[in-house]
């Protein structure tokens, strides 16, 4: 994990875990079914900052003989298992208690310090949610939010500002949800605000679960790199053709590569070598996340044309 992610993980366990404290004092006072929602998706969210500290730790590993990848995809799949504890133990959770308060409500009692915790918790989270936005508008490089957090390889930003986005609404739900049912004297409308913020946990759960999902099964480069890639080995010397290309993330900063290209017919055995090691140092160049490098000389034929020719297509 780099210096820029860990920062905004940090930052978001630093303001979960004053949060997490506050929430749960505040349903011990008053009861609302909202403010223990929150205060278990805000202890949820502080296991997942810590997850994703555990998942950047490990991927730093040396590559091992039966590993002789390395660990990079170990931030994917500690990201999943983040997924999974927010649509669990932040939503379903959440819709549980939600439910339970419709069929059983109560009155709500101390009003004032359920509010009182709810906007210093909003306070906390504006603390921590400028600085993801912050990290990931230099990331994004003018991509659209969508398009970001769907082709983003990098898996702590998308999770902790959609984690962050979602418990700034969230606590705006309890605090409607805790204030209508004071000013209604209808506490169903707390239990509304519990719902609320589970269905709105489950949502973004979903949505990590799938991206997470591709990315630990492994997904190509970009199109841009790809196509930097392409026009590199393309102008590199003594590249006659180019015949296919083939790349995996092996972890957000680490990209496989593998091509294979048509070299001028009269170079020797030593010259042929010298030619791949020259495109694989100026693939190094252009895209250091190019960490393992594969180039494959042979002869292009009508088959391999048209297949590259549909991997692009689809990319």
């Amino acid at each position: 994990m780099e210096g820029g992610s860990r920062s905004v993980v940090l930052a978001a366990l630093i303001a979960n875990l004053g949060i997490t404290v506050a929430k749960f004092f505040g349903f011990i006072v008053t009861g609302a079914a909202s403010m223990l929602a929150e205060a278990v998706h805000s202890l949820a969210d502080t296991g997942n900052q810590a997850l994703l500290l555990l998942g950047g730790s490990r991927a730093r590993r040396r590559a091992s003989s039966e590993h002789p990848f390395g660990y990079g995809r170990e931030r994917y799949f500690w990201a999943f298992v983040v997924a999974m504890i927010l649509f669990s133990m932040g939503g379903l959770f959440a819709i549980y208690e939600g439910v339970d308060k419709l069929r059983h409500p109560h009155e709500l009692e101390s009003t004032a310090v359920a509010v009182g915790i709810l906007v210093v918790a909003i306070v906390f989270e504006s603390y921590a949610l400028p600085k993801a936005v912050k990290h990931a508008n230099a990331e994004r490089d003018g991509q659209s939010w969508w398009r970001f957090l769907r082709r983003s390889k990098t898996p702590e930003i998308p999770i902790v500002l959609l984690e962050d986005a979602g418990a700034q609404i969230g606590l705006f739900a309890a605090l409607a949800g805790v204030g209508l049912a004071q000013l209604t004297g209808d506490p169903r409308w707390d239990a509304a605000g519990s719902l609320a913020i589970g269905v709105l946990l489950v949502v973004i759960a979903v949505f990590l679960a799938i991206e997470m999902k591709s990315l630990l099964i492994g997904e190509s480069a970009g199109t841009d790199d790809q196509a930097t890639i392409r026009s590199t080995i393309e102008e590199s010397p003594h590249v006659r053709r180019f015949i296919h290309l083939r790349t995996q993330h092996l972890g957000p900063e680490e990209l496989l590569v593998g091509a294979k290209v048509q070299l001028d017919g009269d170079l020797t055995f030593a010259e042929v070598t010298a030619a791949i090691n020259t495109i694989e140092r100026r693939l190094r160049e252009v895209v250091p996340e190019a960490r393992v490098i594969y180039i494959e000389p042979d002869v292009a034929t009508d088959t391999d044309v048209a297949t590259d020719t549909d991997e692009a297509g689809r990319a």
